[in-house]
């Protein structure tokens, strides 16, 4: 009976902590986008646009809210290395990032535009491209323990992109480095402009995407299992504001966040054999 009993407490806490999720399924996504790995969404046009990261092709899709698939856009002069994240301008232009670095190898980084109007059409062609590289990385790759130079998450604020990167270091710390580039075409050198700690495990902590909300006051910073929150910050003192960690009660391979409006936020995983592939989304509360 003590067995049975101890058993049943394990199975009810269990369940508890999967029906206590503070996310809203919204849609699945299709099938043949099982590694969403970006999200954007324009106000305007109440279309949210998900890209693929490596492996995939160098194709944006549009969807409604209620899931419907609204098209699949070709960016035909744009290469697919491992698009991480895609974010729109406030002039409606999207931007993709093609900075995926895992292994911290990679010195061909770059970021490119997508204007608002190509967006009508069935194949687009990116304006212009803006590569960059790292002052701070000399060695590629570097040392396991420098790990610091994948990014997955980026936005766009006052015609400048900041980028949040994802420590892949041995010994994770949660050290994450925010690096700006001006959104001009050619070739940049990134300025690191501050630096944070997520926390120490790097399952539930490593940065997997970040947005800006529509009033520019708020960031969230998106892990696997939570949201890192910077808000009430000037300018572009993001670090500067104040920090709340919120818990979903959620764990997924969570890949792309951005805002719906002012208060509501959207999150996308991608898909594994048991769970993933959906749009989610979150109320935040002030």
């Amino acid at each position: 009976m003590k067995y049975y009993f101890t058993f049943f407490i394990i199975v009810l806490m269990g369940s508890c902590q999967m029906n206590s999720s503070d996310l809203e399924e919204l849609f699945d996504f299709p099938k043949d986008l099982n590694e969403v790995s970006g999200i954007t969404y324009s106000d305007d046009s109440k279309i949210l646009w998900a890209l693929q990261d490596r492996g995939n092709s160098n194709e944006i899709y549009g969807f409604k809210l209620d899931g419907s698939h609204e098209k699949s856009l070709t960016i035909a002069n744009a290469t697919n290395r491992d698009w991480e994240d895609i974010t729109t301008s406030a002039s409606g232009d999207i931007y993709i990032g093609d900075f995926g670095n895992n292994a911290n190898e990679r010195m061909d980084l770059c970021i490119y535009k997508v204007e608002q109007s190509e967006l009508q059409n069935n194949v687009a062609y990116s304006a212009y491209k803006i590569e960059f590289s790292y002052p701070e990385q000399t060695e590629f790759p570097p040392s396991k323990e420098e790990r610091y130079y994948d990014v997955e998450g980026f936005f766009e604020f006052q015609e400048h992109f900041y980028l949040f990167t994802k420590n892949r270091s041995k010994n994770f710390d949660g050290t994450t480095f925010v690096y700006q580039i001006p959104n001009l075409s050619g070739v940049h050198k990134a300025q690191l402009v501050g630096t944070f700690k997520t926390c120490t495990n790097y399952n539930r902590c490593a940065v997997t995407s970040v947005a800006l909300s529509p009033k520019k006051d708020k960031i969230p910073i998106l892990t696997q299992s939570k949201l890192i929150l910077f808000q009430d910050f000037k300018a572009d003192n993001f670090l500067e504001g104040k920090r709340r960690d919120i818990d979903l009660n959620h764990f997924s391979q969570k890949e792309g966040v951005v805002f719906k409006d002012q208060h509501t936020i959207l999150i996308a995983d991608e898909r594994n054999k048991r769970s993933g592939g959906k749009l989610y989304q979150y109320r935040l509360n002030d």
